[in-house]
């Protein structure tokens, strides 16, 4: 199986406001979003623990004119905080590169 690295245009994560992070897939094209947006692996339910988020709480779109899977999260901690370990949400997305499709 394919790593979502490999099948992805680009992989990004960002801050969606001080509470809540932002994962972005990029596609790199319609065939290939078609091919691999329903797939299992990449449903909320599957990506929250990833996240070390609750089902409940993740926050999936798809955006086929864009090719674009997004994910949205809430944060551990919030953005500035004693414990705020990545200020822009910037390194989240690492822990995906690695995904077996």
């Amino acid at each position: 199986m394919p790593k979502l690295s490999e099948v992805c245009r680009h992989i990004r994560s960002k801050n969606a406001g001080p509470f809540w992070i932002t994962v972005d897939l990029f596609f790199p094209d319609a065939e290939t979003f078609a091919r691999w947006q329903d797939t299992p692996v990449l449903q909320a339910s599957r990506m929250a623990p990833l996240f070390g988020a609750s089902t409940e709480s993740v926050k999936r779109f798809a955006i086929p004119d864009l090719h674009v899977l997004k994910f949205s999260y809430p944060r551990q901690t919030p953005q500035g905080g004693v414990l705020e370990r990545d200020m822009h949400g910037g390194q989240q997305y690492t822990r995906l590169l690695d995904l077996e499709l």
